[in-house]
């Protein structure tokens, strides 16, 4: 039987990369983002692509908890369920801590931390019956600071270590939970966050090289046909989050190196 599967950040991005490869699978998507403009032409997308695909679409936004759990069991009823949920909905904003309005740090966590939550709440009664599985999104800065990601960083932080938790409470119950955490790559965010970045955020992100989505997209897909907790998509991205685990003053020293070479700082108030 072929899976149901609602993505959030699904109009976009890894989100509608992703829900793209799955219908061509066979699976039946349902997308989820707050413009239904941009939700309407992504369906179209993904139904060009491959005809007949069964594509829904709900216009919300994740952090609205209530209107999610009544969206949710709309796609649920129509779908006649929800095998998996992955979570790719998500904000950035990098900057020197400094300078980084407080308000940053508490949109970036209410989306991609607590409208994460919203949704794992709102799937998760479906996601019961099915004995489905929870995919979430986070980054390979959810494993590592990273120069000017003060608030993404704790976001993704936050995520990984709901995830961790989650997994243990949701394994007796049958249902899956699986942590992707990517290095950069190619996105309408990373091309938002292009046009102002720090270099030397610029610097240290691509201490690890940016991944193709195509190969974020594959290994994902191939990891959602198994139950591995911990998906790090693309062969360098993996073996530097090896080094980061067992090698982390080293990874510090790589990292600290690449900052000196480059470093500005925040602009002085005096």
């Amino acid at each position: 039987m072929n899976r149901r599967v609602v993505i959030t950040g699904g109009s976009s991005g890894l989100g509608l990369s992703l829900a793209s490869a799955l219908a061509s699978r066979g699976d039946a998507v349902a997308l989820v983002a707050r413009d239904a403009a941009k939700l309407e032409r992504a369906a179209v997308q993904i139904r060009q692509a491959t005809p007949g695909a069964t594509v829904l679409t709900l216009a919300a936004d994740v952090q609205a908890e209530d209107a999610l759990g009544s969206g949710f069991d709309a796609l649920a009823a129509e779908l006649g369920g929800i095998d998996a949920l992955v979570n790719s909905a998500g904000i950035l904003k990098e900057g020197y801590f400094e300078t980084l309005p407080p308000n940053a740090h508490r949109d970036v966590m209410a989306i991609n931390y607590f409208g994460t939550l919203n949704a794992i709440r709102a799937a998760l009664p479906h996601l019961k019956r099915s004995r489905g599985r929870i995919v979430n999104v986070a980054s390979v800065a959810g494993l590592t600071g990273v120069f000017g990601y003060s608030a993404y960083c704790g976001s993704k932080y936050a995520l990984v270590g709901l995830s961790e938790a989650l997994r243990y409470e949701f394994a007796p119950q049958g249902i899956t939970l699986q942590l992707v955490c990517p290095a950069e790559f190619d996105s309408p965010m990373v091309d938002e966050l292009n046009q102002y970045r720090t270099p030397e955020n610029r610097a240290h992100t691509l201490t690890i090289p940016k991944v193709d989505v195509d190969v974020i997209v594959r290994d994902v897909v191939r990891g959602m046909d198994g139950t591995a907790f911990l998906v790090v998509p693309g062969a360098r991205a993996k073996a530097a989050v090896v080094g980061l685990r067992h090698f982390p003053s080293m990874s510090r020293a790589v990292g600290d190196a690449r900052v000196r070479r480059v470093y500005v700082g925040p602009k002085s108030n005096g």
